[in-house]
């Protein structure tokens, strides 16, 4: 048997920086993660140009204070999103692309230098990787007297006074069982709760050069009509790496990865010209695959339904669990803003 204070589920955003924060206080924290990786759904890759390729979690912008407060108090550097040059707006297929340029009066977004993955590594090096238990996808929640009793898919027990899910809601009621049940309307609740991500295809292309910057082109385009929906230059801060970078159709997942890198590579050749066939690698992320971040809902779910909503502000089983994370924060839930302000809210309760 495993005892610890206090148990957080999960090991992304969200749970990281609630147990820096626990830790701060003063608490015994141990995260368990279902998966070898940790970060959850901010992945960043690195290409063999240095080009680092964010499949999940990627820019922010200036009202996601308490992001950028963390950011600058780990003394982790950011930078501006590039967007000078011409962008492209699709709106049918058979009509040549509308072409604009974006005002810098317009908010900027940030990226962080070095790729989002610096900020779970930062936390991971506060926290102690000893702290964090990977491969440990947990299958059962069950009220013991004064504690609660967590088993993982190996049959190891945990027990803590406090558990914390950090889980997208409706994966957690999908895959881990409670004795006793929760409530009904929680779970029924968490089944109509947008999982952030769950649906999206990022995609990554890597470049020697950025060939569309020399051109006068932004790398931006959004497309109603075509397999990317959105994409923008996705180079390092320093111009040592370059791709562009986005989100295609989510409904292409049924197509196999070389139809949609094919489909992909015609439309950037479409709107950049020949130079864009000559590409390093083709990189992709489809998250409705991954079992342990995405679980298929019964009903139709809009983007960000529920999030954010009030009845996850309240603690189960006797005040012992906490459903927390990102869908569930009160301000930019489903964002990394959001994540870190979950964390704070629960936190603050503590």
């Amino acid at each position: 048997m495993n005892n610890a204070k206090i148990i957080i589920i999960g090991a992304g955003l969200s749970g990281l920086m609630m147990a820096y924060l626990l830790q701060k206080k003063g608490f015994e924290v141990i995260i368990l993660e279902a998966e070898s990786r940790i970060g959850g759904r901010i992945e960043t890759l690195t290409g063999s140009n240095g080009a680092t390729m964010e499949m999940g979690a990627t820019c922010f912008s200036k009202p996601h204070q308490n992001l950028i407060a963390l950011l600058e108090g780990f003394k982790i550097p950011y930078f501006k999103q590039h967007t000078q040059g011409i962008s492209f707006f699709e709106t049918m297929s058979f009509v040549p692309p509308q072409k604009f340029e974006i005002s810098d009066s317009e908010e900027s977004s940030f990226r962080i230098v070095g790729g989002t993955a610096k900020l779970i590594e930062k936390l991971v090096e506060k926290i102690g990787i000893q702290n964090i238990k990977t491969d440990t996808k947990v299958t059962t929640i069950k009220e013991v007297d004064n504690y609660l009793e967590v088993t993982d898919y190996k049959g190891i027990k945990y027990t803590a006074e406090k558990v914390i899910s950090t889980l997208p809601p409706h994966l957690l009621v999908q895959t881990i069982k409670f004795e006793p049940n929760l409530p009904d309307y929680i779970q029924q609740l968490a089944k109509k709760t947008h999982t952030w991500m769950g649906e999206s295809i990022k995609f990554a292309v890597e470049y020697a050069s950025p060939f569309w910057r020399e051109n006068n082109y932004s790398g931006a385009l959004y497309s109603q009509a075509s397999i990317i929906q959105e994409m923008y230059d996705h180079s390092t801060a320093d111009n040592s790496g370059f791709a562009l970078k986005g989100f295609l159709n989510g409904g292409t997942y049924t197509m196999s990865k070389d139809e949609r890198q094919e489909k992909v590579i015609l439309q950037l050749i479409k709107l950049f010209g020949n130079e864009a066939e000559n590409y390093i690698e083709y990189h992709e992320k489809i998250w409705r695959e991954e079992p342990l971040t995405f679980f298929p809902y019964e009903q139709l779910v809009m983007g960000h339904e529920n999030n954010g909503h009030t009845d996850y502000k309240t603690p189960f089983l006797n005040n012992k669990l906490y459903i927390s994370g990102s869908e569930t924060a009160s301000q930019n839930p489903g964002y990394m803003e959001g994540a870190i302000v979950a964390a704070k809210n629960i936190v603050s309760q503590f």
